[in-house]
């Protein structure tokens, strides 16, 4: 079932973000299952939605290649974080790439 990612994380910075993406290259290498993500930062932290297809979808990229990036990018502690069952998605008409 469909999942919707939920996650704050205090203190991790832009350019901590920037870094994290560039390693773990889920923009350039799709990770199986990834079907929308959305970040920004407020109040000092990061914020991140995304939806998955499954929930183990992203545990095995977590595992195999988000956190050893996180762990290179110098990022501490862990986010705050849920999963919620996917009700509905929509997609505009016309909406694709990166913003």
């Amino acid at each position: 079932m469909a999942a919707v990612l939920s996650l704050t994380w205090a203190g991790v910075t832009p350019e901590q973000y920037e870094a994290v993406r560039e390693q773990a290259r889920w923009e350039e290498q799709v990770p199986p299952g990834l079907v929308l993500h959305v970040a920004w930062f407020e109040g000092g932290a990061l914020r991140v939605t995304d939806v998955w297809n499954r929930r183990e979808d992203f545990e095995s990229f977590f595992a195999e290649r988000l956190a050893p990036a996180v762990e290179k990018a110098g990022i501490s502690g862990a986010p705050a974080s849920d999963f919620l069952p996917l009700h509905r998605r929509f997609v505009a008409a016309g909406v694709t790439g990166a913003g």
